[in-house]
């Protein structure tokens, strides 16, 4: 009887891909996904690291896992990702009963050293830059996805902007890009198994490509390789920096018809100074005109954010002004963070600027409102027209429900036709009948075959 192995992952897209990727060389290793925790033989925690909450979910799930090795010896957990390039022989002082500790960089190595650790005892392999002979993406091919329809795409690792809250250049690394033949050739690939839309990743996907050409970006160039794909529907991306969205890339965006009316821009603060101590490279007054030169570029765009609230020394007067710019860029939707302090950060450093809990909380509360509403007058703005939608599945809330998405990356629960739910994959147009915050509702219009048109609008520089 094969071994069976569960993987659980915590943090972004791009964590999400690493665990696909294990996942395929687990079953490429005979393996078998089990379906709960109590059947895996193996367990594989695939970490991040970007807020502190991130570190205590990962030991207290160790934590509990430990009454379940005691009954059960044989049992292997292993600890991968950015805690563990973090933490590395911490992780072993402070969950003993782990065998395996992997980073980053050495992810294709998680099997080996799995049948190490059963043989040799516990294991702590991270490595401080990507080893060469390991940076190949073929395993990707052979992925376990979620979606089989949608697949994530690694264009570049690591990151080499200096951001004083992010941990992320430390934990993944400077920015290695994939050549472009490489990066289609899988896209090629996926779309030969079914796959009709797929997601860019990177740190910073503007930047892709200056260190192979050392002089300038590719990603526009890219957008339109992977748009021209041929079975390839739709395109998506992230994340870009706002400081490196560039005019060439805002018309590939306009003129691919593959590439989806999505864009998620982090702003993370609208005060000046503290876009300053972030250390962003951009001023509120240069983003909302990178913005506002996408939204006039780009027909229909949904834009979407990341806010930091609590940054060390932000004021209510900073606060303030976040909040205006927040409130003019009017977002779809927005991801906001209370500041967490990132051992090795410039920010971790500021302690004597910390902004108190309850402050945080009630900026944060006031925040929220302010994106919701921009998010719910957006999502109203849709009622009554049709929208083409790809089919995800049953809503998790309400089996009697389709959940699927349009092509601005917003999410329709709508109730089947009469002859029965269309299949995860399948495109439909749904009439859109009411709106929320976080979601449309809608009725069946019909199945579609084609991808519906696309008006342009002629691009303008930033």
């Amino acid at each position: 009887m094969s071994r069976k192995f569960l993987v659980r992952t915590f943090g972004c897209q791009m964590n999400e891909h690493d665990s696909e990727r294990l996942a395929g060389l687990l079953v490429a290793e005979g393996m078998e996904q089990a379906k709960s925790l109590d059947e895996a033989d193996v367990v594989v925690f695939n970490t991040c690291c970007i807020r502190e909450n991130a570190d205590n979910k990962l030991y207290g799930h160790l934590g509990h896992l430990k009454a379940l090795r005691d009954r059960r010896p044989d049992l292997q957990i292993a600890v991968g990702g950015c805690l563990a390039q973090k933490d590395r022989e911490l992780v072993r002082q402070k969950a003993p009963h782990v065998d395996v500790v992997f980073g980053t960089h050495n992810l294709a190595r998680a099997p080996e050293l799995l049948r190490r650790a059963a043989a040799e005892g516990p294991l702590v392999e991270v490595l401080d830059a990507p080893d060469p002979v390991l940076s190949d993406h073929a395993p990707a091919l052979s992925a376990v996805r979620e979606l089989p329809y949608a697949g994530w795409v690694t264009i570049q690792t690591g990151c080499d902007n200096s951001c004083a809250f992010c941990i992320v250049p430390a934990v993944r690394g400077p920015e290695v890009s994939r050549p472009v033949a490489d990066v289609v050739a899988e896209v090629r690939s996926l779309a030969r198994r079914g796959v009709v839309e797929v997601t860019l990743l990177g740190q910073n996907v503007n930047s892709y490509g200056r260190d192979l050409t050392r002089r300038r970006p590719l990603f526009a160039e890219l957008l339109r390789a992977v748009g021209s794909v041929d079975g390839v529907r739709r395109v998506r991306f992230t994340s870009p920096h706002p400081k490196d969205l560039r005019p060439e890339t805002i018309a590939a965006m306009a003129e691919v018809g593959a590439v989806c009316e999505q864009l998620h821009l982090p702003l993370q603060a609208g005060s000046d100074r503290v876009l300053s101590a972030m250390r962003r490279g951009y001023t509120a007054e240069r983003y909302l005109a990178r913005l506002a030169a996408a939204r006039a570029a780009v027909d229909d765009l949904a834009v979407t954010t990341d806010l930091i609230v609590g940054f060390p020394g932000e004021t209510e007067a900073d606060f303030a002004e976040t909040l205006a710019v927040v409130a003019e860029a009017e977002f779809d939707s927005a991801y906001t963070f209370i500041f967490s302090p990132r051992p090795g950060t410039r920010a971790a450093a500021m302690h004597d600027a910390f902004v108190p809990d309850d402050v945080v909380a009630d900026r944060f509360e006031r925040l929220r409102q302010v994106v919701e509403r921009s998010a719910l007058r957006r999502n109203e703005a849709r009622v009554g027209r049709a929208e083409e939608v790809l089919v995800e599945g049953p809503s998790r809330r309400d089996a009697g429900l389709v959940t699927g998405r349009t092509r601005q990356g917003k999410l329709v629960h709508f109730p089947p036709a009469g002859d029965g739910a269309p299949s995860p994959g399948a495109f439909c147009e749904v009439e859109v009948t009411g709106a929320a915050p976080h979601h449309l509702v809608g009725s069946l219009v019909r199945m579609t075959a084609a991808p519906a048109h696309r008006r342009r609008i002629p691009v303008t520089a930033a």
